[in-house]
């Protein structure tokens, strides 16, 4: 997480610095080495489009950052070569900063995106991807089950989800049984670990919330 929240801030810092340099430069043009910058561009899409493809199956938050930071360079070295090649054969000086503000622009959309992630896990807030709303009917479908309550659900890295409950189940039953059900059941809802309290239902679980 440290690394995600890293990375995404030093691509703000250099999205910032890209602004300030490219924004002066709509106003004032400067002249650019096309030739240079178009065998420059070529390298460098080579390069940081192969660590990208090696990263694309990457879920990780931390991954995702990274898969941006490289992205940006990607997007960057073709702004590169697409301005080149246009101010090689037209002089259009202003491509360049115009380019570099577009991209600027994306980046800092999907930085904005992935500081969320970040920041929701760091929190401890709910995975977006499961609402505690739509597993709890589900859990309570569960024949030895009566009631599901004290739920509390995270994410470790934002693929790696954490829950905790109290499970209230018939006296009857066997607990390690209907324990074993509501991990079956909540390992195909995504979540990876869970942490079961139960108690038959003339328990008092201890919780004021009971």
């Amino acid at each position: 997480m440290i690394g995600a929240l890293v990375n995404s801030i030093v691509l703000l810092a250099g999205s910032v610095y890209m602004l300030t340099e490219a924004i002066p430069r709509i106003l004032n043009p400067e002249e650019s080495n096309a030739k240079g910058m178009l065998v420059l561009a070529v390298f460098g899409i080579l390069v940081n489009g192969a660590a990208v493809f090696k990263l694309k199956k990457g879920n990780s938050l931390n991954e995702n950052a990274v898969r941006l930071h490289l992205m940006e360079d990607v997007l960057g070295w073709v702004a590169v070569l697409i301005g080149s090649i246009l101010m090689y054969f037209f002089d259009w000086k202003i491509i360049d900063p115009l380019l570099s503000i577009g991209i600027t622009g994306y980046v800092l959309f999907n930085i904005y995106g992935n500081l969320k992630g970040v920041f929701r896990v760091i929190l401890q807030g709910t995975p977006e991807s499961l609402d505690p709303k739509e597993i709890i009917p589900e859990l309570i479908k569960i024949p030895e089950v009566l009631d599901i309550h004290d739920v509390h659900l995270w994410t470790m890295d934002g693929n790696f989800n954490v829950m905790t409950l109290h499970a209230v189940i018939k006296k009857e039953v066997k607990k390690a049984k209907v324990k074993s059900e509501i991990r079956h059941k909540l390992q195909h809802m995504e979540v990876e670990h869970v942490t079961i309290e139960m108690e038959f239902e003339d328990e008092d679980c201890g919780m004021e919330n009971c």
